[in-house]
């Protein structure tokens, strides 16, 4: 018998450490040639890393959470026979060799000071209302429901260390479970059980991509001083524009509210270039661009993400809808590129029916500014009556907020850029003159 020691092997290029994401294996376990036996993440990517021999796992570096530097004992392993030196380099290599495919292709940059939780379908009406009761079996329940219900390995868990059967849980319109059907669940149930107990507490380990998001969250109000400046805008005939739109649309794909705004963002943008720009607070140089790479963030299983439109000014409603799908997509697979996930000049964020009246979003830092469309509320409003007077009418009413760094913009330039928005989606047939 030898001890093979797997090593972190070299992930990438100029990439020092990686830190442990999930194990797959434990002290005692027997592993197969090629079995998965951990996932890393590193500031570029989220890596499944396999065996490069069969053996009996002996030892094993660190928990869930702890970094790793390259080069360093990740496990070892203990194997049949002798281990000769040039086995062990050539099996490294190999491994090597895969990890960096499989970086370049799944490559994604860390998310960035993200934003209060948004996602660009937000805004298309969806039933989020939990159903069912907590059964008293969780253990059986949630056994069998593993078998033909969507969810990841941490949401399982949860569910079963809760007594929630995932059956019995609303899923999100691709039919997965995630952590916030979970809250849905447990609030629309009180937060108790069937049988009147209180759920069990939690301690969760702030580990991946929720941890890079804590981190950045952090640096971007610890250096930028914000200020958040709401206006509140008359988006009747802007919805009234968006039915006759999509009941025309034929082959292309449904407009939301998102590429209305967006097209509403691109067209002030010019006035007020001082918003569609990013700080270099270490240089002191504020770069203000002249094309709109707009973030948009989306929820996914992992955690936050911003998928960039490139060239959003230059896009029309259509091809933004498309866009927007295709990149929000791509964000919750994981497939979308390092490229797609960066280069933001200007962020625009949501809570969608769930965004309250006002929202103080945070900037994604370089960036200088962050735009965040709240909930459409319906109220009564006295409007012009075409003869000189006025009456009460049923309109649908948004707020607008947005966060930018004082440093860079002011007060005033924040008030007149929305302004500027707000005339464009009070009269929304100018969205659709060049």
């Amino acid at each position: 018998m030898a001890r093979f020691i797997f090593k972190m092997p070299d992930v990438g290029e100029g990439v020092a450490e990686a830190e442990v994401v999930e194990w797959h294996v434990k002290v005692g376990d027997r592993v197969e040639e090629d079995q998965h036996l951990v996932d890393v993440m590193t500031d570029k990517a989220t890596i499944d890393i396999e065996s490069p021999v069969a053996g009996t796992v002996v030892d094993v570096a660190g928990e869930v959470g702890d970094v790793i530097a390259i080069g360093s004992m990740l496990l070892v392993i203990e194997v049949e026979g002798e281990v000769s030196e040039a086995e062990a380099e050539a099996a490294a290599e190999q491994i090597e060799d895969e990890v960096s495919d499989a970086g370049e292709a799944d490559e994604q940059s860390p998310v960035r000071p993200e934003l209060v939780d948004g996602l660009h379908s937000t805004f298309e009406e969806k039933d989020s209302a939990p159903t069912g009761s907590v059964r008293a079996d969780a253990e059986t329940s949630a056994a069998r429901t593993e078998i033909k219900v969507l969810a990841s390995p941490a949401v399982r868990q949860r569910a079963r260390d809760l007594g929630i059967d995932l059956a019995e849980v609303k899923p999100a319109a691709d039919g997965r479970v995630r952590h916030a059907d979970l809250d849905a669940f447990l609030a629309y149930n009180g937060g108790f059980s069937a049988a009147g107990k209180a759920r069990a507490d939690e301690t969760i380990k702030v580990i991946g991509l929720r941890k890079r998001i804590a981190q950045n969250m952090a640096a971007a109000k610890r250096h930028i001083p914000h200020f958040t400046y709401v206006e509140e805008c008359d988006v009747t005939d802007l919805e009234t524009l968006r039915a006759q739109l999509n009941a025309a649309r034929g082959d292309k794909p449904k407009l939301t509210l998102l590429p209305l705004l967006i097209t509403a963002i691109c067209k002030t943008i010019p006035a007020f270039p001082m918003i569609n720009a990013r700080y270099d607070d270490e240089a002191n140089v504020v770069t203000r661009y002249g094309s709109v790479h707009l973030g948009m963030a989306a929820q996914t299983d992992n955690g936050l993400m911003v998928p960039v439109i490139r060239d959003a000014q230059s896009r029309n409603l259509w091809q933004l809808a498309r866009e927007i799908g295709r990149l929000a997509e791509a964000a919750r697979t994981g497939k979308a590129t390092s490229e797609e996930l960066s280069g933001s000049t200007l962020t625009i964020t949501s809570l969608g029916p769930l965004g309250g009246v006002a929202t103080t979003p945070v900037i994604n830092r370089p960036e200088v500014a962050i735009i965040g469309p709240n909930r459409i509320v319906e109220r009564p409003m006295f409007v012009s009556d075409g003869m000189g007077g006025e009456r009460i009418a049923k309109r649908k009413l948004m707020n607008i907020s947005i966060s930018c760094d004082h440093r860079v913009v002011d007060g005033h330039d924040a008030a007149s850029f929305v302004q500027g928005m707000k005339a464009l989606i009070e009269t929304p047939a100018l969205l659709l003159v060049d």
